[in-house]
């Protein structure tokens, strides 16, 4: 029994120095590899901080780029403003122009009636003869009824009934 109390003890010797060279081994290969980790840890570290740097320099190149859109988007709202602007001045410079030009027209035509009313029915359906069919109807609306039959007896009867019909549109 001895012997095998003395075998068991030395087999746990045994045990105990080759886990004890194990534990070693372990130790020294943890410390290896805790230097590689704490290198690769490094170089995280060291890719973090550099993605950091340029999360920031992105970050103010945004800024940057929305502080001049913005600028620019300003003044393009002030020109559109401008622009809007100067249309409704045209707009109602050109009604005015419009209704200055009515104005000046309608003066011309009530002058040429009160030449035409003035004048002798012949003389009259002679000249408006003559005339654009057009301007001729133009000129005999601005006048009085009595008038226009007076002048459209002396005229020949296709162009009196021509200008009749101009009239009655």
């Amino acid at each position: 029994m001895r012997i095998i109390l003395f075998l068991f003890s030395f087999s746990f010797s045994l045990y105990a120095i080759e886990t004890s060279d194990r534990l070693f081994e372990c130790t020294k290969i943890f410390k290896e590899r805790k230097s590689e980790l704490l290198v690769e840890l490094e170089r995280i570290d060291e890719q973090k901080q550099a993605l950091s740097t340029l999360k920031a320099a992105t970050e103010e190149l945004l800024k940057q780029k929305e502080a001049k859109l913005s600028i620019q988007e300003e003044s393009v709202n002030k020109k559109l403003d401008e622009i809007t602007q100067k249309e409704a001045n045209i707009q109602a410079m050109l009604q005015k122009n419009e209704a200055v030009l009515k104005e000046i027209s309608d003066i011309k035509m009530g002058k040429i009636a009160q030449t035409f009313a003035k004048m002798k029915a012949a003389a009259a359906a002679s000249i408006l003869s003559d005339m654009d069919m057009n301007d001729a109807a133009a000129i005999l609306q601005s006048l009085k009824p009595k008038t226009v039959g007076q002048i459209l007896t002396k005229m020949d009867a296709q162009k009196a009934s021509d200008l009749t019909l101009l009239l009655s549109k």
